[in-house]
């Protein structure tokens, strides 16, 4: 990691060498002074553009950029509105950033709560002492801190200024609340280069270009340039709410992000860092927090390593070493690119962030003759990786990456206890891992899917009586994720609570009995077999009502909302089949069957059907769900939501028994 800073620091060295001392920036947020309010924001009882917002943030205003001394700084003021109590959130604050080694440093934190007394503003500003400073690891800090008399109506406010060797700060235009104004303003030399990587989508409210000639150095050594400054600010910044289905907010909302790739400050030389996969590859490689931990001695890994060697199959190899790293070491819950500890240190503590835990596992299938990579990929809710722009901090765990000629890739990541060696995580599908060759300087870019439906069939039968009980087993075959996030979910939760998840909130239904079976077997799919008891609570004395959708998880339809502000994002292919067969008590038929169904989405990428009969005395049900695309975009959105509806509804559509 630190060699990573090195890198962009011999860019810029030069450059302070030159430098004239520092110069004041001008204030270019001056036009909002911390601690004055308008009366008029303090009186606001809701948002002006999203009414039932629990809170607003009135502006967010930033300049980042390099001062005369090519120091790369940012004044930051934030001010924020609470509306109600749900809104008290908000005022519990966190402000993260790189202080190891001093890479980057925050001064002049000021933070205060005001509020309207007696038709005029009272304020109480932060006492420093409740400033607490949380140590991540050992390149990462953050400063925490919760506003005091914090109420509904109070309007909550922060600043500070930081510097920083080059962490050129991303830039949120949104966020989880309404935003009236959203402003970064940056001044950059124009002979330093950037890529940029800009979400936008919404009209910018203000855009504007400014130009300055500078100077700096003496003599031969002196430097002509220009400040170039680009101010862009967004009004009225709708909210982004967590949705079903969708990735992270970083995938989602209004944002840009900056990328240093060159510096040229004087000819015609323009010496670059990152601008291409093979320079982020090399960098990776001579990293010392994770290339240089990759061939480092782990205590006692010759009997691990000779065990390993025993088996005949590679698949054997794999499994047993993968099986051994996630059983031994325990996950810290931190997710880095690079180790914080190094690979031996967490080995003998046996705890470790992903890296450590990740590399260990590729270091042993290394030294037992498997051809494996180490790679670097972004989990779901940190977001997608973007191919084209070329910046190592768009991942965030390292994992293991082992190609197979003709078949589908391993992908390892011993992390989560739950984890299969030959199943890709979940929660790294649909964007890109980045692995890197470091023998043959090969270096490159893969995308992570997985085209296989995920399959969940239910098989139900049972036997219904007269007096409105349903008496019944169920078998429920889980395959590839839904196997693991069931056996997740059993094991952290146990089995009481599990039960009742597979219950559904509904006090009616009862499981008398349940077993698990091939909990160990990771090529077969999980069983699991269910007797139970349904009370019918509408039955009277001629008719029994009864919706045979039962331990499918699929009870409640999650796109009810109207409208939907980002894509559905399933991550793999699903298909759902479940199988009734009811024997009906006697002198009792069929009134009122549903009918038989087969519903598409316009483009086929959904199918539903449903087939019910009732015949001798049997009701005999089957609903076939096939999902066949995993991700659907938002402006198609009114398609899937109309779809969903239709389909959650026969789902749940009863059957009416009449007696005879």
């Amino acid at each position: 990691m630190n060699k990573t800073i090195a890198a962009i620091a011999i860019c810029i060295a030069p450059l302070i060498s030159l430098a004239q001392s520092a110069t004041p920036q001008t204030n270019l947020i001056a036009n909002r002074p911390f601690g004055k309010i308008d009366i008029a924001d303090l009186e606001l009882k809701q948002c002006d553009f999203e009414k039932d917002a629990n809170a607003e943030i009135l502006f967010d205003v930033a300049n980042v950029g390099y001062d005369s001394n090519f120091e790369l700084t940012m004044e930051r003021h934030k001010r924020v509105k609470i509306f109600n109590i749900n809104g008290k959130d908000n005022a519990n604050i966190r402000i993260e950033f790189y202080g190891g080694n001093r890479l980057e440093y925050i001064t002049g934190l000021e933070a205060e709560t005001i509020n309207l007394v007696d038709g005029k503003p009272e304020i109480t500003k932060l006492d420093k002492k409740l400033l607490y400073t949380e140590n991540i690891d050992k390149m990462r800090t953050a400063y925490v801190f919760s506003m005091p008399n914090v109420k509904p109506g109070s309007v909550i406010e922060y600043k500070w200024h930081s510097n920083s060797l080059n962490n050129f700060p991303d830039w949120d235009f949104q966020d989880k609340i309404p935003t009236r104004y959203s402003e970064l303003q940056t001044y950059i030399p124009d002979f330093m280069f950037f890529n940029l990587k800009g979400n936008i989508t919404l009209p910018l409210s203000k855009y504007a270009t400014k130009s300055e000639g500078r100077s700096t150095g003496t003599g031969t050594n002196a430097i002509t340039y220009s400040l170039e400054t680009i101010t862009r600010g967004i009004s009225n910044v709708p909210s982004l709410p967590d949705e079903p289905y969708m990735t992270s907010n970083a995938d989602n909302a209004q944002s840009i992000v900056y990328q240093l790739t060159g510096v040229r400050p004087t000819g015609s030389y323009r010496p670059t860092y990152s601008d291409t996969w093979a320079k982020v590859g090399g960098i990776l490689a001579d990293d010392e927090d994770f290339g240089a931990q990759l061939k480092r001695k782990l205590l006692n890994e010759a009997e691990i390593i000779a065990k390993a060697k025993a088996f005949k199959t590679d698949d054997e190899k794999i499994r047993y070493l993968f099986n051994e790293v996630k059983n031994n070491m325990k996950w810290n819950g931190i997710d880095r690119w690079y180790t914080n500890d190094g690979t031996v240190k967490a080995w003998e503590k046996k705890t470790g962030n992903s890296a450590e835990i990740n590399l260990i596992l590729f270091h042993l299938l290394k030294q037992a003759g498997v051809k494996a990579y180490p790679m670097v990929v972004s989990t779901r809710d940190h977001g997608k990786v973007a191919p084209y722009f070329t910046y190592l901090y768009q991942f965030n765990r390292a994992v293991v990456y082992i190609p197979v000629t003709g078949g589908k890739p391993y992908l390892l990541d011993a992390t989560n206890k739950y984890n299969m060696y030959n199943e890709m995580p979940d929660n790294l599908l649909n964007s890109s891992g980045f692995y890197i060759d470091k023998e043959k300087e090969i270096y490159d870019i893969v995308m992570l899917e997985n085209a296989d439906p995920v399959r969940q069939v239910v098989m139900l039968s049972g036997e219904l009586k007269a007096d409105g009980k349903l008496n019944g087993s169920a078998e429920i075959s889980s395959f590839s994720y839904n196997r693991i996030n069931t056996i997740s979910r059993y094991k952290t939760d146990g089995e009481k609570k599990y039960t009742d998840y597979l219950c559904q909130n509904d006090n009616n239904l009862k499981i008398t009995g349940l077993k698990m079976e091939n909990m160990e077997a990771d090529s077969l799919p999980l069983k699991q077999s269910i007797n139970f008891t349904l009370d019918l609570p509408s039955t009277d004395e001629n008719y029994i009502y009864f919706v045979p959708n039962l331990f499918s998880s699929l009870k409640t339809n999650p796109f009810l909302s109207e409208e939907r502000r980002t894509n559905i994002d399933f991550g793999y292919r699903k298909s759902y089949t479940i199988i009734g067969n009811y024997k009906l008590p006697a002198n009792y038929k069929v009134d009122a069957l549903p009918k038989n169904v087969t519903m598409n989405m316009p483009d086929g990428s959904i199918q539903f059907r449903r087939v019910m009969a009732a015949e001798n005395g049997t009701l005999v049900i089957r609903y076939q769900i096939d999902q066949k695309s995993n991700v659907y975009y938002k402006d198609i959105y009114p398609e899937v939501h109309e779809f969903y509806k239709k389909m959650y509804e026969m789902l749940n559509e009863q059957i009416v028994l009449k007696k005879s």
